[in-house]
């Protein structure tokens, strides 16, 4: 069985998903991280949760990254 590496995410990231949403977006905006990611479509501006997994098994590709010091200030340690 082969482990697969965790898809490193960062705060701001933009997300290309193998599935377009129903308002036909296909970028989403990183702005929560944990075991659950929140994304946010930059379409139509629809705010989902989807598990860690769920993300890593759909994703397509960066358009573009976030900030990791950000993200390193706010996750656990952080503050």
């Amino acid at each position: 069985m082969s482990v697969s590496p965790v898809l490193e995410l960062f705060l701001g990231d933009v997300l290309r998903l193998r599935r377009r949403h129903p308002c036909g977006g296909d970028s989403w905006l990183v702005d929560r991280l944990g075991a659950d990611i929140g994304l946010r479509c930059e379409t139509c501006r629809r705010h989902v949760l989807l598990e860690r997994v769920a993300v890593e098994r759909r994703f397509a590709g960066f358009v573009r990254r976030g900030d990791a010091e950000l993200s390193a200030a706010l996750g656990p340690g952080g503050s």
